[in-house]
């Protein structure tokens, strides 16, 4: 009987390494592949203030262009939000690399022809395109994933996953900057963009897996208390994944949280750089590199939050999410204090590090793993983009309304709007907290 169980463990130990090294891989393409798509994201806000001045030289003032092109990243968002909460289905039906293609696809096509362009209104058309293409993106991630990896590494994959755009969209920003030191134009950022996001697009179409069992494993195992736990696995239309999601008050929960948070992280990614450059008078290259740093120690708050939750268990997620965005509130309004005359320039880039740190890593709790948690295998991709594109209605609020509220009430109007925002989602979490720790059901 030993010598037997020695044999099989001999034999499933390679099967298990094979498995370990597919699943490496297949993590490795869908945080490359979203990443590249935050190369044609992130460009509009580190270019703006160099199309503000485009903008300037064809008699079109400071505010308005400013206003102009807030009005442009809001019609954006919708169209993202929209595309979240109607297209991001199509994943649970035909599979989440299609959507991923699509996803990195668009964003190339989309930005260059933004940087074909030279007047607001083909500004706005492409950069909706590009919005509405990447908005299927996160959801393959979550699709895929879902049909790779146990429930009991959600946390940490999410994790992973959510890096993959705070890190790209670090990486692209830095990248940028450093593009802008050496003479590019803004229009030479997109391309380079559009150039990253296309050679993703080929190595996923050639090496991305849907699914484990397409390579001999057994089928991953789902949240055993998700949504459909009692439902077929195969989805029969449309209604039949959406209906049992709706019905679920900590679902709804997550989606209202998922607006509040982020209408605050958009802000930042939006603005960052017009705030360093206008506020802090850092030179655009220099305030591109810097904005880094929302997106960069934001990663490490996510990789924090995600271990830890898999490791204390999925009640620590909402726990993390409550604190957090506390705490976000308060480091905004400390942001409020920070003057360059007093603070000096570097003190609010620090703040606005320390905003990250508090937000972004219980933030990737809401499309992530409480997605997969809610959806399993069988509506992962519906979960993410209704949690998704009810938090980027909100964001859609960045843009416009943001810019508003900083032309008429200075950048302390921002913040102090944001931290009244931060507080009632927290007050909110601690209600999801309320409706989730009970003994019935995690999810």
């Amino acid at each position: 009987m030993a010598h037997l169980r020695a044999g099989t463990a001999a034999v499933a130990a390679p099967r298990q390494r094979a498995l370990r090294v597919a699943q490496c891989r297949t993590l490795a393409l869908l945080f490359l592949g979203y990443a590249s798509c935050y190369f044609c994201r992130s460009n509009l806000s580190v270019a703006t203030p160099l199309i503000v001045e485009e903008l300037g030289r064809h008699g079109i003032s400071h505010d308005r262009a400013l206003v102009a092109i807030g009005s442009m990243a809001s019609w954006g968002v919708i169209a993202y939000a929209l595309g979240k909460c109607f297209l991001t289905g199509l994943g649970d039906y035909w599979g989440g690399k299609r959507n991923l293609l699509i996803a990195t696809g668009g964003a190339a096509l989309f930005t260059l022809l933004f940087a074909s362009g030279s007047a607001l209104p083909l500004f706005t058309l492409a950069w909706i395109g590009n919005r509405m293409t990447q908005s299927i993106g996160w959801s393959a991630l979550i699709k895929v994933s879902s049909k790779w990896f146990h429930y009991s590494r959600y946390g940490t994959v999410a994790a992973i996953l959510t890096c993959s755009y705070l890190l790209g969209d670090a990486l692209a920003r830095h990248t940028m900057g450093q593009l802008l030191e050496h003479g590019a134009t803004w229009r030479a950022l997109f391309v380079f963009g559009a150039g990253i996001a296309g050679i993703m697009f080929l190595a996923n179409l050639v090496f991305l897996r849907e699914s484990r069992v397409e390579e001999g494993h057994p089928e991953a195992l789902a949240h055993p208390l998700n949504v459909f736990s009692s439902e077929p696995y195969r989805p029969t239309g449309y209604l039949t994944l959406v209906r049992p999601l709706l019905r679920s008050r900590a679902f709804l929960v997550v989606c209202l949280l998922n607006f509040g948070a982020t209408m605050v992280r958009e802000t930042f990614n939006t603005w960052t750089p017009t705030y360093l450059h206008d506020f802090l008078d850092y030179a655009s290259s220099h305030a591109a590199a810097l904005s880094a740093i929302f997106p960069g120690v934001g990663a490490i708050s996510v990789l924090l939050c995600g271990f830890t939750s898999d490791r204390l268990g999925a009640h620590t997620r909402t726990l993390l999410l409550v604190t957090g965005l506390a705490a976000t509130a308060g480091a905004l309004l400390l942001l409020t204090t920070m003057h360059p005359a007093t603070a000096g320039r570097l003190a609010p880039v620090l703040v606005i590090g320390l905003v990250a740190f508090c937000l972004l890593g219980p933030y990737s709790f809401l499309p992530g793993a409480f997605a997969l948690d809610f959806g399993g295998k069988q509506a992962g991709a519906v979960a993410s983009g209704l949690i998704d594109g009810t938090g980027y209605l909100g964001g859609a609020l960045a843009g416009w309304a943001m810019a508003r509220i900083a032309t008429d009430y200075g950048w302390n109007g921002v913040f102090v709007t944001l931290a009244l925002v931060s507080t009632l989602a927290a007050l909110g979490a601690a209600y999801l907290y309320v409706l989730t720790a009970g003994p019935a059901r995690t999810a």
